[in-house]
């Protein structure tokens, strides 16, 4: 069977220079630009702009009224070349806008796959996204940032330059961040007032962790955090402990590897408790 021809509206403006894969929906009134590669089966809604150099995957869904792939807003960039590259299967909503990367960092963004970008979102310059990511509406990611896979972002949530998100971490609504977002736990609050409050149980329990799993996290958070023990001390008792499984291990690295420190102030209402 032949492949599919994309199917390119009327109005659509798009480059003879961009590459446009079998299956490809370009809705009305979009532009896709030079240096654009759209793999099968994407469709783009329309009035949506895609700059390159950009390389967007298979099967992504553009609803509509995006900026993907632009220069970056950064006074610093004089035009050098640089691209967005984004993964598979990744859920795009209106109005998010995506910068392509800069000569002070790898030059690129980056985008997983299978991620949801809702209303409003931006990702700025040389930003690295992993697989899985939620950002809720008008979530917001300067520049050099990176989210690490199953990391969460709700509503408004900011979050600094060169910071980091850890891989199935929680931020809470309205969230500024101005030092790195702990793996499987929840942080919620604005700048150096933000605080943790417990492990991501419940996002964990949904992404198929086991009972075993998340108890052995809720036990090395006491020790790491609720303890007053310095991180070598927390370390050697949670080894002593016998609860030191790959994601003990984990939370523990990124810790250990945190160059803008992480946000560890504990807050005192019940890890059960609901956040917004």
């Amino acid at each position: 069977m032949a492949s599919k021809s994309p199917a390119i509206h009327q109005t659509a403006i798009v480059s003879p220079k961009a590459e446009i894969a079998a299956g490809v929906e370009v809705g009305p009134y979009s532009v896709i630009g030079e240096g654009v590669e759209i793999g099968e089966g994407t469709r783009v809604g329309p009035h949506t702009v895609i700059e390159g150099p950009a390389v967007i995957g298979r099967e992504n869904h553009f609803i509509g009224q995006a900026a993907i792939g632009t220069i970056p807003q950064d006074l610093k960039y004089r035009g050098e070349k640089s691209r967005l590259v984004m993964g598979d299967r990744n859920t795009v909503r209106e109005f998010v806008t995506i910068n392509r990367g800069t000569a002070e960092d790898r030059g690129r963004t980056t985008i997983g796959s299978g991620n949801l970008l809702m209303t409003g979102v931006h990702v700025a310059h040389d930003s690295d996204v992993g697989s899985g990511v939620i950002l809720a509406n008008s979530a917001s990611l300067a520049g050099h940032v990176v989210v690490e896979d199953f990391a969460t972002l709700s509503a408004f949530a900011g979050v600094h330059q060169k910071c980091r998100v850890g891989t199935y971490a929680f931020v809470g609504a309205y969230t500024v961040l101005t030092r790195d977002a702990l793996p499987f736990i929840k942080t919620v609050g604005q700048r150096n007032q933000a605080r943790i409050y417990g492990i991501n149980q419940v996002g964990l329990a949904r992404r198929g962790f086991t009972p075993e799993q998340i108890d052995s996290l809720r036990k090395a958070y006491r020790w790491l955090f609720q303890k007053g023990l310095r991180l070598k001390q927390a370390v050697g008792e949670i080894h002593v402990s016998g609860i030191e499984t790959d994601e003990v291990r984990q939370l523990i690295q990124f810790m250990e590897n945190s160059s803008r420190g992480f946000v560890r102030r504990v807050s005192r209402i019940e890890e059960g408790s609901e956040l917004l």
